[in-house]
């Protein structure tokens, strides 16, 4: 394994305060190995079980619902050093209702959670540390995809956009900032056709209040998101 890729290991969510011998014991037990995706290509595919939980080294993916019509919905984005899989992981009977897909090439560490049944009853002093860190990852996800709600209860194409740039504002206490996502992306993630976004995005650049390229935006006039139903 390359030595970028075991830091972003190290330093990752999962392995938070174990010393560096608790940290080599867990990934002997955990069967560490690394897979390399394409772009489109599915690292999970919904109606999968599996034990791995997934941890992007490199790239990125979406995490998407599709339904029979070939309609997609856009749940979340998994960023390099951000896990996926967690819950289906240590719930290997319960197979997963979404599918996770690489955006561009994509490299993933895959730790085999299965292997953690063997160890309830010698209790080696990481277990309790990385179960930890595991519920405080699966929380934390649960949080950040339970935005999506409030950015899709607007009514109107520009509520939607509006409540969603003024999420990433706050997150990132600036008015311009780049967003994680293309535009066909972006009008997955908000439940809105493309030519809908594009036309919307548009009139908001025209009335002033913002201003863009790509996925490059501006809050011009913050104060004019607050009455957009």
């Amino acid at each position: 394994m390359k030595y970028n890729d075991l830091n972003i290991i190290k330093r990752s969510a999962l392995f938070t305060d174990l010393t560096e011998e608790e940290l080599q014991d867990a990934l002997r037990a955990l069967h560490i190995r690394q897979k390399q995706y394409q772009k489109d290509e599915l690292l999970l595919m919904a109606g999968d079980v599996t034990n791995d939980l997934g941890l992007i080294l490199s790239g990125s993916a979406t995490i998407e619902s599709n339904d029979v019509w070939g309609n997609r919905t856009i749940i979340g984005l998994i960023a390099a050093g951000e896990y996926y899989a967690e819950v289906f992981a240590i719930m290997p009977e319960e197979p997963s209702y979404v599918d996770v897909r690489a955006n561009e090439q994509t490299t993933v560490a895959l730790f085999d959670m299965s292997r953690l049944q063997g160890l309830k009853n010698t209790a080696p002093s990481w277990l309790i540390k990385l179960l930890g860190n595991l519920m405080f990852i699966s929380i934390h996800k649960n949080m950040i995809q339970s935005q999506r709600s409030f950015h899709t209860s607007p009514k109107s194409a520009r509520g939607r956009v509006c409540a969603y740039l003024n999420s990433i504002a706050m997150k990132t206490h600036r008015t311009e900032f780049d967003i994680p996502f293309d535009r066909q992306h972006m009008a997955d993630y908000l439940n809105l056709d493309r030519t809908a976004l594009s036309k919307e995005l548009c009139r908001m650049r025209d009335d002033g209040l913002i201003t863009f390229r790509k996925n490059h935006f501006k809050i011009l006039k913050p104060e004019g998101f607050d009455s957009i139903p």
